[in-house]
């Protein structure tokens, strides 16, 4: 073919073209479908990715034998088909081929007011998307003859030449504007924003026009199966006479399609169309595998399907859909678990705004635990907790949150921070609490003294104003939004069943007290993967014990003050034994520094020497002296077992107490005992020869044989690479990859925030590390402490059980590294299931090597 050829390479949309969505977009392809079912489609032709790439680049097409598929004065219209929905397009152009001879015969055929709105309509189109004029000098002036002899005359003083009358000349500009648009910078910026790669290809759609504008019934609309919120059934859409296209959805005057009291409906004015309508959904449920939005028109009566799309729908829409197409025997159990997204999982776990309600936007932040809540403000955790008290919910707004902010996060129903990133200390709380909290609110203006909150706008909220938190979005809003309920209901746990079916590495859940552990059942968790005991002593009457031991001269008086706290640890160790039921329990021992667990400030400070009965110079004294340059890195985990090995010695008595105690009433109990913290072997020797002496003195004392399991906690890079003699006297390895990070990366993970997008928008790391683990410098480390510790013990059980267990990307690290299990938050286990599911599943269909 020469270069001035015109190109030829279209097809006709039948059932037997050779059509495909990698080639002709997905509505070529999807329309091909549609004509398969035997729908009323219009003639539709179609243009390949490499067709409308040629005409970007100034080739042209044969439109005269384009057209002559169409017949004798045809009007048309041209959509775009790019190969994904969600890249976008450029938009779609109607009534192509009118002209002042086609316009009078309209307006023989289907009335002059119908003919009038039409050409005009062309016109504005034309001039305004094609060639480029702008829009105010084609009013919206009322459709009449004098109207289109104005759009006309304005058209030609810009152009320098006569609107086309020639069909083939207006297809031809269309295909080249639309060809050329999809190339412009700012569109594949815009559709690479999207996930669309750089070469993403544009198909485009010329199909026959079905009038909505005319004589007898005539009109378009649109019309689903099912609520796009909830995805329960339910016949939904819009009818708008005398329209075409999606006039429907943004014009007003549209009728319901159903019979409804409130106002005339398609069902009454064309019963026939509307049962047709009905038929055609069902058939494109069916066939189609999925629920599709119909765009419909009627010319007289006459019905036309123009487009099938799939229905726009909320995460617990989502699942619905999945489980009863399942049900209904569509698609496979297996399918229906790989349709439902795993992340959108935790906007089904936690209340949500309702898409449909108004949001009067404050501020964005960081979506830090997901769902949503209304609330008072408060500064405070005492106030949080005095809410709470009063029953009244409330939003604890903070720059940042510290541990003595644990009793007041348990008591909010969200919380606001000012600073932090989503491993800072507010959002790891609160996803463990499964509390909603946004963080990093950079741009709210926080005044802890005068207790009020300054929005980027100027307006100022005050101590129990009312703000409702999007945890989910990262919004927050003024006042209280419309709510919708958890979707925690049958068809959930239905779901979630299918995944645990063909999931193949467990999911445990981290669970620091009785209710987490209620909510780690709740959602299946299968034991408790850590249980971090400090959380335990952060109750208000543990507290005044826990800084009575603090304050010991001697190891005698710890150990009397520490015999204060261990029937309260046995309590809540009988009671987490109780909840799960014989299920494994990894419980880790005392880990964080002393100085967390003493108040801040003088006032804090004067306080607590009236409580202790000590002159306040001591306390300040005792407390300085607890200070550390960087206590993360001091006086922490395995350090404080050896060097006070009374704690240790305290909380294991109590844990052995309550093994037996459980024990003896039902099924044996297997404590999983983990030391936090390790870097090296006479350190587990050290805190491991003390736990054997308490575990033979209980035995001795009860005259109960139980078995326990010792284990370590791998956050150090040396007892990642010491492993293997770490393991001898371990048998289970557990890798908490929050402090495994910031110790690899020498990085603190409250202050990464800082400059993290910086380092992440620079390609500096690929990812926050704290967010999605770094693979090849963290798992690195992971996959040689699993090496080297196999090789010393080959059952050694391994896991991970920082934040990182409840992403997908990390689950996927663990499977194929050959960990037993994941252990992550309770309201992270579902999507953890649901994860695994889908890694399953997917290997299982991939192409096995020959």
């Amino acid at each position: 073919m020469q270069k001035h050829d015109p190109i030829l390479d279209f097809t006709e949309v039948t059932p037997q073209a050779r059509l495909s969505a990698s080639t002709h977009g997905w509505r070529a392809k999807c329309l091909q479908r549609l004509v398969r079912l035997d729908l009323p489609v219009p003639r539709t032709v179609a243009l390949p990715f490499h067709t409308v790439r040629a005409i970007a680049q100034g080739a042209l097409v044969d439109c005269d034998a384009m057209l002559d598929i169409f017949g004798p004065d045809p009007l048309i219209s041209v959509r775009p088909s790019p190969e994904n929905p969600d890249w976008g397009g450029p938009g779609t152009i109607l009534n192509i081929g009118l002209n002042d001879a086609r316009h009078a015969m309209l307006a023989q055929t289907n009335g002059q007011a119908a003919a009038d709105a039409l050409y005009l309509r062309f016109i504005r189109s034309f001039a305004t998307h094609v060639a480029r004029l702008d829009p105010d000098m084609f009013d919206a002036a009322v459709p009449s003859a004098q109207a289109i002899r104005d759009a006309l005359t304005t058209f030609e003083t810009e152009m320098d030449e006569p609107f086309p009358q020639d069909p083939a000349r207006q297809l031809a500009e269309v295909l080249r504007s639309m060809a050329r648009a999809w190339e412009g910078t700012s569109a594949r910026l815009l559709r690479q924003a999207k996930g669309a790669p750089e070469n993403g290809g544009l198909g485009l759609v010329v199909q026959a026009m079905a009038q909505g504008i005319g004589k007898g019934i005539s009109g378009s609309g649109v019309i689903q199966f099912v609520d796009p919120v909830t995805g329960g059934p339910q016949v939904t859409g819009r009818y708008l006479g005398q329209s075409q296209e999606r006039d429907a959805l943004q014009a007003g005057g549209a009728i319901y399609l159903t019979r409804d009291a409130r106002g005339p409906s398609l069902e009454d004015l064309a019963p026939e169309a509307f049962a047709r309508l009905i038929a055609h959904g069902a058939v494109c449920r069916a066939r189609l595998r999925e629920e599709m939005q119909i765009e419909f028109t009627l010319e007289d009566g006459r019905l036309a399907v123009l487009d099938a799309v799939r229905v726009v729908r909320s995460s617990r829409a989502s699942l619905r859909i999945a489980v009863a197409l399942a049900d209904d025997g569509i698609i496979s159990q297996n399918e229906a678990v790989l349709r439902v997204e795993p992340r959108t999982l935790s906007e089904l776990l936690h209340p949500q705004v309702d898409p449909r309600g108004p949001r009067d936007r404050l501020v964005r932040g960081i979506a830090a635990s997901p769902g949503a809540a209304t609330g008072r403000i408060v500064f405070s955790s005492d106030a949080a907790q005095a809410s709470a008290a009063r029953g009244e919910p409330c939003i604890l707004v903070r720059r940042e949150t510290s541990p003595e902010d644990i009793r007041g996060m348990h008591s909010s129903a969200g919380v606001l921070t000012e600073r932090g990133g989503v491993t800072s200390h507010a959002a790891v709380i609160a996803r463990g609490l499964g509390v909603p909290c946004i963080v990093g609110a950079s741009d709210l203006r926080l005044d802890g003294r005068d207790r009020k909150l300054t929005a980027p706008d100027g307006r100022v909220f005050r101590e129990g104003d009312i703000l409702t938190v999007d945890g989910t979005a990262g919004e927050v809003l003024a006042g209280a939004a419309d709510m919708l309920a958890p979707a925690l209901d049958d068809t959930f746990r239905r779901l979630l069943s299918w995944a645990d079916a063909v999931r193949d590495i467990g999911v445990r859940a981290n669970a620091d007290t009785p209710a987490d552990a209620q909510t780690a059942r709740m959602f299946e968790a299968q034991g408790i993967g850590l249980c971090r005991t400090e959380h335990m002593f952060f109750e208000e009457d543990r507290l005044v014990v826990m800084r009575e031991m603090i304050f010991a001269d001697t190891s005698k008086d710890r150990a009397a003050a520490l015999a204060r706290l261990l029937p309260m640890q046995r309590a809540d160790f009988v009671q987490l034994f109780d909840i799960m039921k014989g299920l494994p329990v990894c419980i880790r021992l005392f880990d964080p520094p002393l100085h967390e667990f003493l108040p801040q400030g003088r006032e804090g400070l004067r306080d607590l020497a009236e409580a202790l009965d000590r002159p306040l110079s001591e306390v300040i004294r005792r407390a300085e002296a607890l200070t550390e340059v960087n206590p993360m890195l001091g006086m922490r985990g395995v350090r404080l077992g050896v060097v006070l090995p009374e704690i240790y010695d305290m909380q294991v008595q109590a844990i052995f107490e309550a093994t037996v105690e459980v024990g003896r009433r039902g099924p044996a109990v297997v404590p999983e005992v983990m030391i936090p913290l390790v870097s090296a072997r006479r350190e587990v020797e050290l805190v491991k020869a003390r736990i054997d002496a308490v575990a033979a003195h209980v035995r001795a004392r009860t005259g109960v044989d139980f078995a326990f399991k010792l284990g370590v906690m791998v956050e150090t890079p040396r007892a990642a690479l010491r492993a293997g003699e770490i393991a001898q006297h371990a048998s289970f390895l557990s890798f908490g990859t929050n402090d495994l990070t910031q110790m690899t990366y020498g990085l603190s993970r409250d202050d990464a925030g800082r400059f993290m997008n910086t380092y992440v928008q620079q390609g500096v790391f690929p990812e926050d590390p704290f967010h999605i683990l770094d693979v090849d410098g963290v798992g690195e480390l992971l996959l040689i402490g699993s090496e080297r510790g196999r090789r010393t013990r080959p059952d050694l059980t391994v896991s991970i059980c920082g934040e990182h267990g409840g992403n997908p990307e990390s689950i996927a690290f663990c499977r194929r590294a050959g960990f037993d299990y994941v252990s992550c938050s309770p309201y992270r286990v579902p999507l953890a299931r649901l994860a695994a599911a889908h890694l399953a599943l997917q290997d299982s269909a991939a192409p096995r090597a020959a």
